[in-house]
């Protein structure tokens, strides 16, 4: 009885160790998406010092119109990430490219509710990020093809004449393409 009883404790607190060591961090700058994980025993360590210029280039969409977009949530979770490894929010300079199938996720509240039936679940992301300093750049392009303009977009988002320009420009600026 009392083995099984020691069993039982044993992969109970098994089970609580790994459950808690895959606990998500909240953000500690955009509080509610981008959530992280602690890493530790990091063999190449986080330089706290430099500057992180990053551009990401979005060109898909959430299949499920009320889920927020996973690749516009990747910058929230860069920021968190670093933020908890000791970087500043001043060192951090981050931009984003949306265009293709993204198009979609920069809509107004009205304009997508009325296209897919439910409110934009990108809203609060693309505002918690124009709020961190995050440039959310429509391609001017794909806004023409799909009848975007200042009216039916998030207010926060930025027009350029094409994702490809804003990209070379953010590039000769110094910051890093990631694509998703």
């Amino acid at each position: 009885m009392y083995k099984l009883l020691f069993l039982i404790t044993i992969c109970f607190y098994s089970t609580f160790q790994v459950t808690a060591q895959k606990s998500r961090i909240d953000g500690k700058i955009i509080i509610d998406f981008g959530q992280t994980f602690k890493v530790e025993n990091l063999d190449i360590k986080t330089d706290t010092t430099i500057t992180f210029k990053v551009i990401f280039d979005v060109s898909k969409t959430s299949e499920d119109k009320s889920m927020p977009n996973k690749y516009i949530v990747t910058a929230a979770r860069f920021l968190n990430m670093h933020a908890d490894a000791g970087v500043k929010k001043e060192q951090l300079k981050i931009a984003m490219t949306i265009h293709a199938s993204a198009w979609q996720d920069v809509l107004n509240n009205k304009e997508y509710k009325e296209k897919f039936g439910v409110e934009n679940p990108n809203l609060k992301l693309i505002e918690a990020l124009d709020s961190a300093g995050v440039d959310i750049i429509l391609c001017g392009q794909t806004a023409i093809f799909r009848g975007l303009n200042k009216e039916n977009v998030i207010p926060s988002v930025k027009f350029a004449l094409s994702a490809m320009t804003a990209l070379i420009q953010y590039q000769k600026n110094g910051y890093i393409y990631m694509r998703f």
